[in-house]
């Protein structure tokens, strides 16, 4: 079989179309699009009609709420940074929760060390949701923002946005969420989520790396942190990128038509792999939300043997899959996810996420399945841990 791609949530493949549609912009339609002169109007055009997409995917009720970005970590950090900015004289408190992509834990915390900002961090449930009552709670006269994550990239629970959002605006505070692994999943709508910021990421349905966007709701006043030119109604100065953009909006177009379509696939998927997982290897766990995650997201615990050899062991059999998010595989310590749903470092350690995407077929699963069960009891006949229990 043909090596098999599970790692989604880390970033998608391309889609044939996306690509074609992008091709002309950097050839033939290469003009700067913030000049005047007939090269760069038609590029500007592409822009504009880019954006009109993607706040069509999201339900904002206009394009120029739609900002450009290199991707969601920039998109997280020009939300936060700039909404605390632009309000520290009203207030330095912000509420963000313990399972946040380090997108947003790090301008956090870069706001605490750097301008004296308080942050509080709202605990999650052992299935990683948070408690809307709980952020109620933190919520003080000096709080400015609070960002709390639509679904959780590594274990794929998602949160109760819709009232979160609904206490935000009661109390006046400005809401961003990150919502790069959700949208191109599931339905996303900014107004019945009743956000004030929303971050998404082009790579994570299959448009290319390297672009993104933040929605900013129509009078909520932010202040940039990359300065030189007006680009982006001065929001977000730099060249546009505009091949990216094109294929941002083209993925978007897609991604819209056919979402329904695709949640129902890898829906089926997902319940498939997480059924034959529990049949077939013993003392494993789910982990997140049983029917609040993503139709995408699968992430178990396997006692008595490490993730990483087994991602290894996968990996040799031609199956990409990984233990967490991309953007910590270089770290030794187990998910700050995890933890914070009260698993113990033990059991972390021998965590699996499998991610499915709008490629991946029901054979393939089926051999996963086949594979995966045979690792697991290789692994475990060289573990002196297992082996004492069985003894």
């Amino acid at each position: 079989m043909e090596p098999i791609y599970l790692d989604n949530a880390s970033t998608t493949p391309t889609a044939p179309e996306v690509l074609a549609a992008m091709k002309p912009y950097f050839t033939d339609t290469f003009g700067n699009a913030s000049s005047v002169h007939a090269f760069g109007r038609e590029s500007k055009e592409a822009v504009e009609e880019a954006r009109e997409k993607v706040a069509d995917l999201i339900g904002a009720d206009e394009p120029r709420e739609i900002i450009f970005t290199s991707g969601g970590t920039e998109a997280d950090n020009l939300a936060i940074k700039g909404i605390a900015m632009q309000n520290r004289e009203q207030g330095k408190h912000i509420i963000t929760s313990a399972i946040e992509h380090h997108a947003v834990l790090h301008p956090c915390e870069y706001l605490e060390e750097y301008h004296g900002f308080e942050v509080t961090s709202i605990p999650v449930d052992e299935e990683g949701l948070v408690n809307p009552l709980d952020v109620a709670e933190a919520v003080r006269d000096d709080t400015v923002l609070i960002s709390i994550m639509l679904a959780n990239n590594e274990v794929g629970t998602i949160q109760p946005i819709a009232e979160i959002g609904k206490i935000a605006q009661q109390k006046g505070i400005c809401f961003h969420t990150d919502a790069v692994q959700a949208v191109g999943s599931i339905p996303v709508d900014v107004n019945e989520l009743n956000v004030d910021l929303l971050s998404l990421s082009g790579h994570k349905f299959n448009a290319p790396k390297g672009i993104g966007a933040l929605y900013i709701r129509k009078g909520t006043r932010i202040v940039p942190f990359m300065h030189g030119g007006a680009q982006e109604r001065g929001k977000r100065a730099s060249t546009e990128n505009v091949p990216s953009i094109v294929g941002m909006g083209k993925a978007a177009e897609i991604v819209k038509n056919e979402l329904k379509e695709k949640q129902e696939k890898l829906t089926r998927l997902r319940d498939k792999l997480i059924e034959g997982i529990e049949e077939r290897i013993d003392e494993v766990q789910l982990n997140g939300h049983r029917n609040k995650r993503l139709p995408n997201n699968v992430n178990i615990s396997i006692r008595y043997i490490e993730g990483e050899s087994l991602l290894l062991n996968l990996d040799l059999k031609g199956i990409a899959a990984s233990s967490g998010s991309a953007c910590t595989s270089g770290s030794l310590d187990p998910s700050h996810v995890l933890l914070a749903m009260g698993i113990s470092h033990e059991i972390a350690h021998g965590s699996l996420r499998l991610t499915l995407g709008k490629y991946n077929t029901e054979a393939e699963v089926e051999h996963v399945l086949d594979v995966l069960p045979k690792i697991v009891e290789k692994l475990r006949a060289m573990s002196p841990i297992y082996n004492q229990k069985e003894a």
